[in-house]
């Protein structure tokens, strides 16, 4: 089962304007072939269809503790992407939504992905850059440890390079932040896979990384995640399970040569996380709706009656 809790892994810089084009760009992170549907749908089927899970529990632990992470990854893209589209915070929803005969959104007809507006509200959807949904055949589930962990291995390099092209499109902070941190992750869960597979083939495929050549410490996203030791750890998400990954992340292994130094540890837990950005309300969007007052008024009373 999952946990959730009302936090984002990370604080995301409000955004500097709206920007519906680079929100676009950032929707290849989240349903894009090497985007996070597809390590999250990967991982997590992989971890539901796991064969003899408790004789193979380090390896086990480990896809399934990547899989709660992914799914963070998720919602990090997507509030990312919300963010993007909607711009900086505003009192918006406190108004009655005014006179839309002056069509106050002409601008929306013309974006990229004007579906994310007119069907979406400006929020986030499983589709790639250029709106195509995100689908089933981007996963791979064989029951074949060895093969999983190399088709992830191969995911987590293209994610990588992926995300990399995507941050060289924007210039906004809010996509470079979310972007920055999913590079110095990517490169632990590929750093993890090689490590996996090298205990169980022997072979040292870590000795590819970096694959592809991403030196993090140019990256100035990278780098805060780089002096807190990001790159060194691997999160349970968990209170109390998925511990045995530590015999194959930690057990003397070390980081990766050009990062920071120090020895991989695993965190019970998760990240101390950071705030989730209010979406305020825009009337004449009809988000929530046309006249939201008596909304709020309703979830007020619902607050004070739950306190």
């Amino acid at each position: 089962m999952f946990l959730r809790v009302d936090k984002l892994q990370i604080d995301l810089p409000t955004p500097k304007r709206q920007d519906a084009n680079a929100a676009a760009a950032l929707q290849e992170l989240l349903g894009g072939k090497y985007g996070e549907m597809s390590t999250l749908g990967n991982y997590m089927f992989q971890s539901f269809n796991f064969r003899s899970k408790s004789k193979l529990r380090p390896f086990y632990s480990l896809v399934a503790a990547i899989t709660a992470e992914e799914l963070g990854h998720v919602e990090l893209v997507s509030n990312g992407v919300a963010m993007l589209n909607n711009g900086p915070d505003s009192d918006a929803d406190e108004e009655d939504g005014g006179d839309i005969s002056e069509a106050p959104f002409e601008d929306m007809k013309d974006i990229r992905l004007a579906a994310a507006f007119l069907s979406g509200g400006g929020g986030a959807m499983p589709v790639n850059s250029n709106g195509q949904s995100w689908n089933n055949d981007f996963i791979t589930t064989t029951g074949n440890v060895v093969l999983d962990l190399l088709h992830n291995f191969h995911l987590e390099c293209g994610a990588r390079l992926h995300k990399l092209r995507v941050y060289e499109t924007l210039t906004d902070p809010t996509g470079r932040e979310v972007c920055g941190y999913l590079l110095v992750r990517g490169s632990v869960h590929a750093h993890a896979y090689a490590l996996a597979l090298k205990k169980i083939t022997g072979v040292e495929i870590e000795k590819m990384l970096p694959t592809p050549n991403i030196p993090l410490g140019n990256i100035p996203e990278c780098q805060k995640y780089l002096d807190e030791g990001s790159h060194r750890r691997l999160y349970t998400f968990s209170p109390d399970d998925y511990k045995e990954m530590a015999g194959i992340w930690g057990n003397g292994e070390v980081a990766l040569p050009d990062d920071p130094p120090g020895e991989l540890t695993v965190v019970d837990g998760m990240p101390d996380g950071g705030k989730i950005q209010q979406l305020t309300g825009v009337p004449s969007a009809f988000t929530p709706d046309y006249a939201p007052e008596e909304m709020f008024e309703i979830a007020t009373k619902l607050y004070k009656a739950s306190r």
